[in-house]
């Protein structure tokens, strides 16, 4: 009797042990069958790497056609609106007619202005015109707009006459080591007790090209660099972008003087 209890307490022994055994095999297969943590998070840096550089790559081209695309949208809608607003002028006329052909209107308004330079280049024209300004200088109103606006206009006439802007000129900033741009509208003789000193009359823009101060400076102190009128206006309109790298100046009598400003030097 002794022998066969002892058996079964062996057998109960045997089978409290066999389960413990599947337990630990099963969880070795899953510890060996599971992927190391490490593998799988430097996988995902690398994607987010990836991407980022995928992002910066679109964006700077998409800048870049940004960049290209807008002078030319600007300049297409410019063109298109001015051809629109000349072709206006005589479109009614030829609608009236039954006439309908686009761009006709702007051709013949073309031809039209073309033909009013002709006329107003000749005595008789200059006339008319001195006769039409006399009758609109008496308008309250219209005397003012008409005045600025001719003003504007004649700074920008291929025909250099007393009321356009003669030359570009730049002058000292009070500030030490700065310059101001300005334009030399006309010149005007100073008499002291000592002599006489010859001044000119410089128009500095404060605000654009339509606001701007008015000084009397002295011909001496004044830098007239390499550049035309319409160049200097470029310059002021476009906030100083279309500035040049370096500027050779000119003597009043016109040669080239041996002296240069380069302005990023001086920054």
């Amino acid at each position: 009797m002794g022998t066969r209890e002892r058996d079964r307490e062996r057998d109960k022994d045997r089978e409290l042990l066999i389960p413990v055994a599947t337990i630990s095999d099963d969880e070795d297969s899953k510890s060996s069958s599971s992927p190391p943590t490490p593998t799988i998070s430097s996988t995902s840096h690398g994607r987010e790497a990836f991407l980022k550089v995928i992002r910066s790559w679109a964006w700077k081209k998409f800048m870049t056609g940004c960049v290209i695309l807008f002078p030319l949208a600007i300049t297409f809608y410019v063109t298109w609106g001015f051809i629109h607003l000349v072709d206006g002028f005589f479109s009614p006329v030829y609608d009236h007619l039954g006439i309908n052909i686009f761009g006709l209107g702007f051709a013949t308004s073309i031809t039209f202005i073309f033909l009013v330079g002709i006329f107003m280049s000749s005595w008789v024209g200059a006339s008319v015109l001195t006769l039409g300004e006399l009758f609109i200088k008496k308008m309250p109103l219209v005397s003012y707009i008409y005045s600025a606006s001719k003003q504007i206009s004649a700074a920008i006439s291929p025909d250099q006459n007393s009321n356009a802007f003669k030359e570009v000129a730049i002058i000292r900033h009070p500030g030490k080591g700065q310059y101001m741009f300005g334009f030399i509208t006309s010149t005007v003789v100073l008499q002291k007790g000592i002599g006489e000193e010859e001044l000119c009359c410089v128009y500095v823009p404060t605000n654009h090209l339509y606001l701007g101060d008015v000084l009397l400076i002295s011909s001496t102190d004044i830098l007239r660099p390499n550049i035309s009128v319409r160049e200097g206006i470029e310059i002021v309109i476009s906030g100083g972008m279309s500035v040049p790298k370096l500027f050779t100046m000119i003597d009043p009598s016109g040669i080239s003087a041996t002296r240069t400003v380069n302005f990023e030097a001086s920054v």
